[in-house]
């Protein structure tokens, strides 16, 4: 699943495509939008919070500013093309669930997970659960503080899953939850209340910064394939700091869980999730066509 840092690089690329010029050209390839029209507004700006991208739209004859809010889920994203018939997607398949174009620019959503559109001044009812975004201006002066108070409300829970809650603070994926925690040296299982969160935070504020601004997604500095993650994905390789297997089990409540990817030794403390057992590389399945997505992890 796309993280904050993805979504605020794909608002930016957007805002800079589509701000400040009107629509000549839009479809809302959705259930309940299909018939909507949103030919001649102008766009305001594209803006992120968290995961959810903004397309904000200036106020139209008869009509309130709106919002078109998306979320990428799994596989979703929005990409820029240039104007024209070649570059418009074709009207059949179930790829293409949003376009908008003005005389210059296509921005094409694809696999969206969520569509909606909304007055401007209704955004609250999408986003107003979040906490703040870990990667916003004012994080640092009024977003951290509220983020570590809401963290510190479930004193007990683990700090990976606490990283992961997007209404405690929005925008940290399972990526960078483990990533951080590495370079913390954390146990994802560490209670909460036993961690200087504020510290955490800072921490994965930085790292997803520099994601946002880099070509390729890294959170080491070191952009060669299998290089660019500490531990993320890497289970049953060696840890590229002191050389022990990486491993992965699952956090978080059992409606929620996800994967949670550490080095036991550069990151001592409990792990409640984690049996044991050896775990081969992802991917490292026998007999696996290699256009077939890794299932996770293996255990034997």
């Amino acid at each position: 699943m796309p993280e904050g840092d993805t979504v605020l690089r794909t608002a930016r690329r957007m805002d800079a495509a589509l701000a400040g010029r009107p629509l000549v050209r839009a479809e809302l390839r959705w259930p309940d939008l299909g018939d909507v029209d949103l030919v001649g507004l102008t766009v305001h700006e594209v803006t992120a919070h968290g995961k959810h991208l903004l397309v904000r739209f200036e106020e139209g004859a008869g009509s309130v500013p709106l919002t078109l809010h998306s979320h990428f889920k799994m596989e979703g994203k929005w990409t820029i093309a240039p104007p024209g018939p070649a570059h418009w997607p074709r009207a059949t398949g179930v790829a293409v669930r949003a376009v908008l174009a003005n005389q210059d620019w296509t921005a094409i959503g694809t696999w969206l997970g969520q569509l909606d559109l909304v007055p401007t001044a209704a955004e609250e009812q999408l986003i107003g659960h979040l906490g703040p975004d870990v990667m916003s201006d004012s994080f640092p002066e009024v977003g951290r503080p509220e983020s570590i108070a809401r963290l510190l409300k479930a004193p007990a829970r683990a700090i990976g899953a606490g990283l992961l809650d997007q209404t405690a603070v929005a925008g940290i994926g399972t990526m960078y939850m483990a990533e951080t925690l590495f370079v913390s040296r954390l146990s994802p299982w560490m209670p909460t209340s036993e961690v200087d969160v504020g510290t955490v935070l800072d921490t994965a504020r930085r790292l997803m910064l520099r994601g946002v601004t880099s070509a390729v997604q890294s959170t080491t500095g070191n952009t060669r394939q299998g290089m660019t993650n500490y531990v993320h994905a890497r289970s049953g390789k060696s840890c590229t700091r002191c050389g022990a297997t990486v491993r992965v089990a699952m956090i978080g409540p059992a409606d929620k869980e996800r994967t949670a990817f550490y080095c036991p030794v550069c990151q001592p403390g409990p792990t409640p999730t984690d049996d044991g057992r050896r775990q081969s590389p992802l991917g490292s399945t026998a007999g696996t066509s290699k256009n077939r997505r890794p299932a996770g992890y293996r255990r034997r």
